[in-house]
């Protein structure tokens, strides 16, 4: 038994001080209850209560459902401030459920369970996809107004060649502006010593989502944006062809 009497709240408690094998603590601490529950029988007046580093992890997680709401309404309000349409602002916030994608699957592949380092890495990831959409859709824009300035933007293969300017000629930066994330990205996870295993943690996510955010973007983001402004040409060649007067 005790070697001396602790009270929590003027009530009598005993610490047991348990060690975990491994990082799923919130996982670790379901088994436990079951087993409890099944074994254990407690007298009346007793309780148990779980403390420590779980009960930290569930006051995050209770912080965090908070924290990422409010990170990508922040995010699609800067956005939206930036390119003033609606429209814009939700082609480039497609890019962060389909990074989700990546970056669950990495975290499947490496064995990760999701914790609040895990959580802060994909928060993180939201910024970075917003960026490079933005760059992406700011390549199409400029060759389509540049079309358009020029007088060559009356039909579908005039909107399809300004695409191909803004899209197809543009994999280059793309490509080389993922390479530098990543590149600055993956030495962390080969990283050792103190805290490595929560900054891995926090790499991972976007290790492994701004790989799928980059194929959204060369791939999906230009036929997006083909079907709208598409929809915006078709709408302005009946506008022109409508008859003008309703005299006989």
């Amino acid at each position: 038994g005790p070697m001396f009497i602790r009270t929590e709240g003027a009530v009598p408690t005993i610490y047991v001080y348990i060690d975990a094998n491994t990082s799923d603590i919130g996982g670790y601490v379901s088994k436990a209850k079951r087993y409890l529950a099944e074994h254990l029988t407690i007298p009346n007046g007793y309780f148990i209560t779980w403390s420590g580093q779980y009960e930290f992890m569930k006051e995050a997680a209770k912080t965090l459902t908070y924290v990422i709401p409010a990170t990508l309404l922040l995010i699609f309000l800067i956005i939206y401030l930036n390119t003033r349409s609606a429209t814009k602002t939700l082609i480039v916030m497609l890019a962060v459920p389909f990074s989700l994608v990546g970056a669950v699957w990495f975290l499947y592949l490496l064995g990760y369970q999701l914790s609040v380092a895990v959580a802060v890495g994909m928060i993180a990831l939201a910024g970075l996809d917003a960026e490079t959409g933005v760059v992406m859709l700011l390549y199409l824009d400029i060759a389509y107004d540049k079309m358009k300035a020029a007088g060559q933007m009356f039909t579908f293969e005039h909107l399809k060649e300004a695409i191909h300017e803004g899209a197809v000629r543009r994999v280059r930066p793309k490509m080389m502006t993922a390479s530098a994330i990543l590149a600055g990205l993956l030495p962390i996870m080969w990283a050792t010593g103190t805290g490595s295993d929560v900054m891995k943690r926090i790499a991972a996510p976007m290790v492994g989502g701004i790989v799928t955010s980059v194929l959204l973007e060369l791939m999906v983001y230009p036929v997006i944006y083909y079907l709208w402004r598409g929809r915006e040409l078709r709408r302005q060649s009946q506008i022109s062809v409508a008859p003008v007067g309703g005299g006989k």
